[in-house]
């Protein structure tokens, strides 16, 4: 499967930005999928992960209540809808597929998109 990430950019803090993650194949709608960032200097880490059908949502501690994933497994796209950003969420935002083990280890996945840049301006 292929992946293609959009939607970064530049805002303001305190600003909202929605992420979009098409994937490619027949297949999406079994995967589960996920949300990574890696902000400069720092090591990649988990943002938020969806179960294949949409029911079940995980989250990191630093976006719960302001970060909601969702999917239209009809549409092959997973959205990351990040709202009250801040300097610190400045990343680049990886989506990724196929999870095998834990959703918030990088190992568990097994397709990674390129990655899109959010900048969080103070």
């Amino acid at each position: 499967v292929q992946l293609q990430a959009s939607g970064g950019g530049l805002v303001q803090a305190g600003g909202s930005l929605r992420l979009s993650c098409a994937a490619s194949g027949r297949t999406f709608s079994t995967y589960d999928m996920g949300w990574f960032r890696r902000a400069p200097g720092k090591e990649r880490e988990f943002v938020a992960a969806i179960n294949w059908s949409g029911g079940s949502t995980y989250y990191a501690d630093s976006v719960r209540g302001r970060f909601t994933i969702s999917r239209d497994n009809a549409k092959n796209t997973v959205y990351l809808q990040m709202n009250s950003l801040k300097p610190e969420d400045t990343a680049v935002y990886y989506c990724a597929a196929d999870v095998s083990g834990s959703y918030s280890r990088i190992e568990s996945y097994a397709y990674w998109g390129q990655g899109t840049l959010v900048t969080v301006s103070s």
